[in-house]
């Protein structure tokens, strides 16, 4: 089964914990969250030097790399958006 196009407004994971992994963004400290953006950042190397980085581990389940470019750019998005909360 392909993965679909996703067209869901996801606002909802600022209130309501990720049906895939459970993680609840609300419940996240405001003074922890620049170190789980620096854990987070440390883990990929490790995720990526697999052989099958690049495999979709079913047909609707994004590869690892798919869902590293995904984080990639949620934080290029974060950083981007603080950069003018700040300016």
């Amino acid at each position: 089964m392909p993965i679909v196009p996703d067209d869901k407004d996801w606002t909802w994971v600022l209130t309501e914990p990720c049906h895939d992994c459970g993680f609840v963004a609300a419940e996240v400290p405001f003074a922890e969250v620049s170190e789980r953006v620096r854990e987070n950042a440390a883990a990929w190397p490790a995720l990526l030097a697999r052989p099958d980085a690049a495999l979709r581990p079913t047909g609707d389940q994004w590869s690892a790399l798919e869902y590293a470019c995904h984080v990639r750019d949620v934080f290029r998005l974060y950083e981007h958006r603080l950069g003018l909360m700040l300016a």
